[in-house]
């Protein structure tokens, strides 16, 4: 899945909150990114990925959530908009990032990469909604997730369980 280009680890990420960091912060974990918006038919799934963080950040799993724009403009806010709105509406305590794009011209890097990985149909490609959930194993495996499986479907459950780090 790596490149010898660009590790995962090596790519740069900004919090909501403005902060620098990289994604070689949660090397070593289970982690789920998923691009999220605040005003989607599927703006719900953020509970169900709070319950995620929840129930497996213990064990070496978390989620990162990632604001998109990109479909039908679904995610108009602020920084400060979305960090209230999902912390307020959804209790959200997993890591949230900037805005970013997932797909296009400027793609963010780190979409770059995971949309290489392919669905359980065998398609690649791009993002094909909010909230297309990418789980990264702690050795780099990569496992995608379309916009309609929902957080607590049994494929994500079983494949968080394969990927937590062993204790």
């Amino acid at each position: 899945m790596d490149s010898p280009e660009l590790d995962l680890n090596d790519i740069p990420l900004t919090t909501i909150d403005g902060n620098a960091t990289t994604f070689g912060e949660y090397a070593g974990k289970a982690v789920m990114v998923v691009n999220v918006a605040s005003r989607c038919g599927n703006t719900p799934q953020y509970a169900g990925l709070e319950k995620l963080y929840e129930q497996y950040s213990d064990r070496g799993f978390t989620v990162l959530g990632f604001p998109c724009n990109q479909f039908m403009f679904q995610e108009p806010g602020s920084a400060a908009d979305i960090k209230e709105f999902c912390s307020g509406t959804y209790g959200v305590t997993f890591p949230m990032f900037d805005k970013v794009h997932v797909n296009g011209r400027h793609q963010h890097p780190l979409f770059q990469k995971l949309t290489q990985t392919r669905d359980a149909r065998g398609a690649a490609g791009k993002v094909e909604w909010n909230f297309e959930k990418f789980l990264i194993s702690p050795d780099g495996a990569v496992q995608r997730f379309r916009p309609g499986v929902q957080p607590d479907a049994p494929e994500i459950i079983e494949a968080i369980e394969r990927a937590l780090p062993a204790a």
